[in-house]
């Protein structure tokens, strides 16, 4: 097949797409579908995130099945061994190996080009993505990567356990078109009126639940997002003290059940902040 057959079949694919997403409710039939592609592909993700789970004609999937494939392609996936350990890094800085340091890396990217056992995403209690169109948070980017059979998994664990997942809890699902295997969901604390005890307890609890899960999954290499930093505001530094020590201390306990545990930070403020706590909490250890 040409570029040019390539390019074609790609703009034909997210017509398709666009147009059957359009049609599946009164609210969008007349809906204006702009001519440029990237706006195209914007209105795509758009629809996506605000359609409620329930059955969707195979073809649909398969061909939005390759359109993601394609994307994360595009995007270039990311193994775990292109990413350097804790202990890697020490020893190009000049610094001395350190406990655990060879099943911990500290990675700044999309976490959904992460060819790994199993992301974590920073869930909603009713674990179905955002439904903001085009919003930036992770539980958005992991959906829209993911596809629309990601919502439909996790709107049948929430009915299968008639009630709202808790928070401090952790489901697995597939990952579907993401280059990882599976993705965690976990619903992070959500910080009102300021911290409390609870409120970190409650995060901690979210590391362990996403580790405890991924033990029995024979999840060996796990990537965690910055859980609650984002619109459910905890503080970022007490947030990465909290999932690092939460981390290492079920590391050390079960070392032989992961190659590679990840912190994957977006932001360059948390690269700094994920840097100091490991550097000195790691060589303190």
């Amino acid at each position: 097949m040409n570029d040019n057959k390539s390019i074609f079949n790609q703009r034909e694919a997210l017509d398709y797409l666009v147009k059957t997403l359009a049609n599946e409710t009164k609210q969008y039939r007349n809906l204006t579908i702009p001519a440029d592609q990237d706006d195209k592909r914007q209105l795509l993700r758009g629809l996506m995130n605000v359609r409620a789970p329930g059955p969707i004609d195979l073809e649909f999937l398969a061909v939005q099945d390759r359109l993601l494939q394609k994307e994360v392609r595009d995007k270039g996936v990311v193994t775990v061994s292109q990413i350097p350990t804790v202990n890697e890094d020490l020893i190009n800085s000049g610094a001395v190996r350190i406990p655990l340091g060879d099943k911990l890396s500290l990675w700044q990217g999309d976490i959904t080009r992460l060819a790994v056992d199993a992301i974590v995403n920073a869930a909603n209690s009713q674990l179905l993505g955002c439904f903001v169109p085009g919003h930036n948070c992770i539980d958005n980017v992991i959906h829209s990567a993911a596809g629309i059979q990601l919502r439909e998994a996790c709107d049948a664990l929430i009915t299968a356990q008639n009630m709202p997942e808790p928070t401090g809890a952790a489901k697995i699902t597939s990952a579907y078109n993401l280059p990882s295997k599976h993705v965690i969901h976990t619903v992070g604390p959500i910080v009102q009126d300021g911290l409390t005890p609870g409120l970190e307890q409650d995060l901690a609890n979210c590391y362990r639940a996403c580790l405890e899960i991924a033990v029995a999954n024979q999840v060996r290499s796990l990537a965690f997002c910055c859980i609650s930093t984002g619109v459910f505001r905890f503080p970022n530094e007490v947030a990465a003290a909290i999932a690092i020590a939460t981390v290492m201390a079920f590391l050390a306990a079960h070392e032989e059940k992961f190659d590679r545990i990840i912190f994957n930070v977006f932001l360059d403020r948390d690269v700094a902040i994920y840097q100091k706590l490991l550097d000195s909490q790691l060589i303190d250890g």
